[in-house]
């Protein structure tokens, strides 16, 4: 009986992050049920206290040796853990954008909540699944939260349209995924847990076969559409255009630092003795990814659409880290995910801010904006150029690093490739900050001219305002700081098996 004590009680250890978000999870569901008077400041002090102190556990826990869990299916090691944090990182910084847009939409609050940590703690498990059936249900949990979280505006018919087209398209890539799961449940003899199916393959002298190759096209196909490459993107623009504004700047930070992490762990592990191919299959998708996601966002008159596509092309960019498959480059993709966190969710709070304040997303309509609300105006432009990786901003150090060590080990038609992109990338980011600046028209737009911004905002706490704040200092700053991340992160990444 002590023994078991003692198991449940190491185990509960390994897994402490996540049962504090799964405990702050029930406390909003219990509040909300037994309480008639909703108090929306409660519940969102819960769900940030709990990703808080989650956080804490995790960086606490920064440096990691790996240990193997629940019979081998859960693993924690330092490369868990730092996308652990980010994830969590990512959740913190949308709760409070989300704030003023759930009361201003008349959303369930509570619900909402929910089905925000129940992604995170789904992307959380993720980062450390060692098991082929664990890995599916913290993928499930992950994508079926994300579905009810894009279709939240019931009585929007674009938010219904999204949410069928993202549960058909990501029904499919779950199925292909687990086809290519049970292809190497076959090969390795009946195994799941990813160690034990390296040492069945390779006992069995199957690393060549067939059956490997189609396993391989499976898993990468049903990953891509889960990190929205191209060909696999289709669903990117609808949803992002459907989705209330907070969910669609949820969805590519969170959701993908996760996919990342489960992307690295497969082909580091179980497709290690053919680094060849599955090299081959990601530098194809991140260079279709790079010039489709750029030369399409140029087209865009939405920009909730135009981010969309953007968010193709910086997941094409992460990739080199990735196809490097060295200690620099995943130290590199790392540090860049990191910074895409504060690009990009500011890009998404002054959106989100200007779409309360005048009801419209289309590009056309912030022209004339600087004259109207110019500190919105100036976050929105850094972030934008921060995106772009325009010098000395975050973006530029966060490409320089990762496209150098893309250079070292002779990525030289993908380097360049991504660099000609990232200049395309900054033609319809200053699209967006020309049209602010600069008004064609004496008289101002509708919306413009409606618009109305109190002297004293920053005065007055504003969640999605203080979100801008920070996201615009860490597209300014962060990147100074580079140096400093980059050699911390490598010397924690060498704790990890499978990392040289």
């Amino acid at each position: 009986m002590k023994l078991e004590l003692d198991r449940f009680l190491s185990y509960g250890n390994t897994i402490l992050p996540e049962c504090i978000l799964i405990f702050g999870l029930l406390i909003i569901f219990l509040i909300d049920l037994v309480s008639d008077e909703k108090n929306t400041t409660i519940f969102y002090l819960t769900s940030l206290i709990s990703l808080l102190v989650s956080s804490l556990i995790l960086i606490s826990r920064w440096e990691t040796e790996a240990i193997l869990d629940f019979s081998g299916s859960f693993q924690t090691d330092s490369f868990n853990r730092i996308f652990q944090i980010l994830i969590s990182l990512s959740s913190i910084i949308c709760i409070p954008m989300a704030l003023e847009y759930t009361e201003c939409t008349g959303m369930a609050i509570p619900e909402f909540l929910i089905f925000i940590l129940g992604a995170t703690i789904g992307g959380m498990l993720l980062c450390g699944a060692n098991d082929l059936i664990t890995i599916f249900v913290s993928l499930e949990c992950l994508s079926l939260c994300s579905y009810l979280l894009c279709g939240y505006t019931k009585k929007d018919i674009r938010s219904n349209e999204a949410t069928m087209k993202y549960l058909l398209i990501g029904g499919l890539s779950s199925s292909i995924l687990a086809y290519g799961f049970s292809w190497l449940y076959g090969l390795s003899g009946g195994e799941t847990n990813i160690q034990k199916i390296v040492d069945g393959v390779s006992a069995t002298q199957m690393w060549n076969s067939t059956g490997i190759f189609i396993a391989l096209l499976c898993i990468t196909a049903g990953l891509a559409f889960k990190l929205s490459l191209v060909p696999f993107h289709q669903w990117t623009p609808d949803i992002y255009e459907g989705s209330p504004t907070p969910v669609a700047a949820f969805l590519p930070t969170t959701s993908k630092i996760a996919a990342i992490a489960l992307v690295t762990r497969i082909f580091n592990i179980i497709f290690i003795f053919s680094p060849n191919e599955w090299k081959i299959l990601l530098e194809i998708l991140a260079i279709s990814s790079m010039i489709l996601g750029n030369l399409v966002a140029i087209t865009q008159t939405s920009i909730k659409r135009m981010l969309a596509y953007s968010s193709i092309s910086q997941i094409g960019y992460i990739l080199i880290g990735l196809i490097t498959n060295n200690l620099n480059g995943y130290s590199s993709m790392i540090i860049y995910t990191f910074f895409y966190i504060f690009m990009n969710l500011g890009t998404f709070a002054c959106v989100i801010l200007f779409s309360l304040r005048t009801g419209t997303d289309n590009i056309r309509d912030y022209e004339g904006l600087y004259r109207k609300d110019p500190l919105l105006s100036i976050s929105l432009t850094i972030c934008l150029l921060s995106l772009g990786g325009i010098p000395p901003l975050t973006g530029f150090f966060g490409k320089l690093y990762l496209f150098w060590c893309g250079w070292q080990v002779g990525l030289y038609f993908l380097v360049i490739i991504a660099l000609i992109t990232s200049i395309f990338s900054i033609y319809y980011y200053l699209k967006i900050i020309k049209s602010m600046i600069y008004s064609k028209e004496k008289q101002l737009n509708p919306y413009i001219q409606t618009y109305i911004v109190s002297p004293t905002t920053f005065l007055k706490k504003n969640s999605i305002e203080f979100t801008i704040l920070l996201c615009t200092i860490g597209s300014i700053f962060l990147g100074f700081f580079t140096n400093l991340f980059f050699y911390l992160i490598q010397d924690n990444l060498k704790l990890s098996i499978f990392i040289n």
